[in-house]
């Protein structure tokens, strides 16, 4: 998808989603400059010829007020100058046949009564708009997250020119009606659709399938309490039977996905939705057992995973619902909460069945599964083969968030495996999460807690170097991190630990400029450095921080000082000095 050069390769989520937007935006510019400018574009040196990279024609062609010029903006999926050529025919008296009427209303009602947007249209500044009115729906809404209540895209506004039409057609088929209710379900005015319903039913006309998998799909913001929902759930099948109406798989997707948002009664309902699809040989998707297992895990009941997973083995399945690429995820993050690395393989397995890898959604839906699955690795594998699946799925298949790295890092160290810590941070950073205060302060702490052999100890003090670069550096536009006592103390120990005095002696100088005290830990490390150095200098200096800070082991520091340090005069009265500084606070203390 990107050039073959390191530099341009992303590194993170965040930058794989902006280079395939630039990329995108890229494509659309050119197809922009094509079709605005066609003039340019006319000779076609290509053979043989190839349609998709020639100027688009979207201009009307006919300018006479007519039918077929009306057919022509529909065609093109011009919604303003459809509606404007139909209001001209209305003022000619033109009587419109009913099938051109239908098409129109089929135009305004996919796309809200707006016009649509333009793959190859640039950025543009939207048009000031008047206030729009809330409908009954919206005021019924109001307080609920739009997004929450399930419907995307522009609202349907009251008495909008779909209204309009439909109210001003002299003549309304089932098609019509039809039309007016998916719109309206699909735009969020659920209760008006349900309305129309009524209409349709009154006029002596008969729904579609696919209406009635609207209908049901909105019942939940039509009714409130979950019993009410269930009836109008039932109501709306008994009106299939009625009306000679076959249910196919969206229809029992759209119940279970409304059983959802019924509670407890759920469960057993949707079992019986199953016994149903199974009794007119419908096969279900993936969609379908997405919905399922959301409904047993409301309930606390996980196990049913297993009991998909013996269905769904060794299948392939093909997209038959938009939301079928939901279910991988879903059922990670089912395995992910049960811990069961087995039942995990089985689906991963699963997904590189056939062609149901391309079941998994976009780009974020794979990172999340993979996210998911690595998480469990870590928890539950050996690491050995959490290192051959890390060098599987990353950067392959997703980036590591903060979460999924620490979680690597507690398997490190559960294997006991610390040597690995500076590499795992060089992937941190080159993920982009060397800006997460967390995981700098798990790789510092990892590598300070015990001793190791010196050429371990060395690469921890490098890696410490770095760590403490980034909390120096401050990027454009980023927060610059701030000093912890612990990441202050854990640099400074790993420094004194390899005889790099002078910075440790710099980190402890950090502390007072930080509004930080060191612990004990950090102190003694650091005598312990400038004893391997013979550095009576550093040890007189230490003990006067130490007395400055009326830490309690002050006066510990200072006898070590004199029986492990050959001490001049001058030297000795320094730390005279510091000492009733120290016996004053610990009388203070015991006072």
């Amino acid at each position: 998808m990107f050039q073959d050069d390191p530099y341009l390769l992303p590194r993170s989520y965040s930058e794989f989603r902006l280079f395939s937007l630039s990329k995108e935006s890229g494509k659309n510019v050119a197809k922009y400059m094509v079709n605005e400018f066609p003039q340019f574009f006319e000779k076609d040196f290509a053979e043989p010829h190839i349609p998709c990279l020639m100027p688009e024609n979207l201009a009307p062609q006919i300018e006479e007020v007519s039918e077929a010029a009306l057919k022509e903006r529909i065609q093109l999926r011009k919604v303003k100058a459809s509606v404007d050529m139909f209001d001209q025919l209305l003022q000619t008296g033109t009587t419109l046949s009913l099938e051109t009427s239908n098409s129109l209303l089929d135009l305004l009602c996919f796309y809200g009564d707006r016009e649509p947007a333009r793959e190859d249209q640039p950025d543009q500044k939207k048009e000031l708009e008047e206030p729009e009115e809330e409908t009954p729906d919206q005021r019924k809404q109001r307080g609920r997250s739009w997004k929450a209540s399930g419907f995307i895209g522009p609202k349907w506004r009251e008495n909008n020119n779909a209204e309009r039409i439909f109210n001003l057609m002299p003549e309304k088929n089932a098609h019509s009606y039809c039309t007016m209710i998916r719109g309206m379900v699909k735009h969020g005015a659920c209760v008006r659709a349900h309305d129309m319903y009524v209409d349709l039913l009154n006029d002596r006309h008969t729904a579609d399938v696919y209406t009635f998998n609207a209908l049901i799909s909105a019942v939940p913001q039509v009714k409130e309490n979950y019993t009410e929902r269930w009836e109008l759930v039932k109501e709306l099948l008994n009106h299939m039977v009625e009306q000679k109406v076959q249910p196919n798989l969206l229809t029992f997707n759209a119940v279970l996905k409304t059983l959802r948002k019924c509670g407890n009664m759920a469960k057993g309902l949707s079992l019986r939705v199953l016994r149903e699809m199974k009794a007119l040989d419908i096969e279900p998707s993936l969609a379908t057992f997405e919905h399922l297992l959301a409904i047993f895990h409301k309930s606390g009941s996980m196990e049913i995973l297993y009991e998909v997973m013996d269905e769904i083995e060794g299948k392939t399945f093909v997209a038959q619902d938009p939301e079928d690429a939901n279910f991988f995820v879903s059922a990670m993050r089912m395995c992910l909460n049960l811990k069961d690395v087995e039942l995990a393989y089985r689906l991963h397995k699963v997904m590189e069945t056939g062609d149901n890898w391309k079941l998994i959604g976009d780009a974020q839906h794979l990172s999340l599964y993979c996210a998911k699955f690595f998480t469990l690795l870590c928890m539950m594998e050996q690491l050995d083969v959490i290192l051959k699946w890390y060098k599987e799925l990353v950067p392959s298949h997703f980036y590591p968030d903060a979460r999924a790295m620490w979680a690597f890092l507690q398997a490190l160290d559960t294997a006991n495996h610390l040597e690995m810590v500076p590499q795992i941070w060089k992937d941190i950073k080159q993920l982009g999460l060397s800006n997460r205060l967390e995981l700098l302060e798990e790789v510092l702490a990892l590598m300070a807690r015990e001793m190791h052999p010196q050429e371990t100890q060395m690469s921890f003090a490098d890696c410490a170097a770095d760590v403490k670069s980034v909390f120096e550096t401050r990027e454009r536009n980023q927060v610059p991190l701030g000093w912890t006592a612990s990441t202050l103390g854990n640099v400074a120990i790993l420094f004194s630990r390899v005889g790099r005095t002078q910075e440790a002696w710099n980190m402890l100088e950090l502390f007072k400029k930080s509004n930080r005290i060191p612990s004990d830990k950090v102190v003694n490390e650091f005598l312990t450095c400038t004893k391997q150095s013979n550095s009576p200098d550093q040890a007189v200096e230490l003990v006067k921080l130490a007395a400055a800070y009326s830490l309690p082991t002050t006066a510990k520091l200072a006898r070590r000082v004199r029986e492990e340090f050959e001490l001049s005069e001058e030297q000795k009265k320094a730390l005279e000095a510091a000492e009733p500084q120290c016996s004053d606070s610990s009388d203070s203390d015991s006072d």
